[in-house]
């Protein structure tokens, strides 16, 4: 009897630690889960922070804001037109590059948000599109999104292109023509090129050496808007309809500058939505991050006005 209580407590005992040992097991392989997909960006919540935290603009300027209360409300139609804003599109290389880390996004990470949009129904159009719909020259699909690259750096012609041409996508990337093939974070002119003949990717303008046109003399932003639009269009024998403001800068002064140089829009860095007339010079835009999935399809599907309503 005392043998066969000896017994059932070593069973006992031997069933306890076979549970810690089951319960270390599970742990681990959650553990490398977790490491794993991480390094896929499918749990990383990290978004972006701004090219220049403390200057770029992310509400509407006094002086616009005022211009907008003198004119009568604008009776077209409010249109519901997600702008998504990217910069880099690569791998680091140089972990010390903070700038160029904060401003990135994976290549897997981007196609992965490609996927999510298509798989979700959007339709992918381009600035020019947008402002011709503004024009009442076509009709909007029901799911517009528009993906817009700023600055021109070369990873639109290594990293974002072949995902583009796989899913046979359309974009706009606002180029810096003062750049192009002068230095070795932007485009060179062969891969510009390249860009152009894609016809995957509308050329807009970001000015000739990518400076802030808030409160700059009148000359000095009448030269980087309209010598940007003009090299462009020299340069690769293209049409140039849509401008974006470097750092998201701009007054009214600026505004004025960008409707007379013949742009039909012209994108900001303020947070939303909303397209309409009001705004078509400074059309809201949003960073994705690296958002995928439903936590993407949420945050495009919030009621995100812009800053003046």
């Amino acid at each position: 009897m005392v043998k066969q209580s000896i017994t059932i407590q070593k069973k006992k005992s031997f069933t306890f630690f076979e549970k810690w040992i089951i319960f270390g097991i599970i742990l681990a392989i959650i553990f490398f889960l977790i490491s794993y997909f991480s390094q896929k960006d499918f749990f990383s919540k990290k978004e972006p922070i701004l090219e220049t935290p403390k200057t770029e603009m992310r509400t509407l300027p006094p002086d616009v804001k005022k211009e907008l209360q003198t004119k009568p409300a604008s009776i077209s139609a409010t249109l519901r037109v997600p702008i998504l804003m990217y910069h880099y599109v690569e791998y680091v290389q140089d972990k010390k590059d903070t700038i160029r880390q904060s401003l990135d996004i994976q290549p897997y990470t981007f196609e992965q948000q490609i996927k999510t949009l298509l798989t979700a129904g959007y339709t992918f159009i381009t600035a020019k599109d947008l402002g011709d719909v503004l024009d009442g020259k076509t009709q909007l699909p029901s799911k517009p999104v528009i993906l817009t690259f700023d600055d021109g750096h070369w990873d639109l012609a290594t990293d974002v292109l072949p995902i583009l041409k796989k899913y046979n996508i359309h974009v706009t990337a606002y180029i810096v023509p003062g750049f192009i093939g002068t230095n070795s974070d932007s485009l060179t002119s062969k891969e510009m090129q390249e860009i152009v003949d894609s016809g995957l990717i509308d050329i807009g303008a970001h000015t000739v050496h990518h400076i802030s046109l808030k409160g700059q003399p009148l000359a000095r932003v009448q030269y980087e808007v309209d010598e940007s639009k003009t090299m462009l269009e020299q340069e690769y024998h293209l049409k140039v309809y849509s401008f974006a403001y470097p750092y998201g800068s701009f007054d009214q002064q600026a505004i004025n500058v960008v409707k007379q140089a013949g742009f039909t829009t012209a994108a900001s860095t303020i947070p939303g939505i909303v397209q309409n007339q009001q705004n078509r010079f400074f059309l809201y835009r949003l960073r994705p991050g690296y958002r995928t999935g439903q936590v993407l399809l949420k945050y495009l599907s919030q009621n995100i006005f812009g800053a003046y309503n």
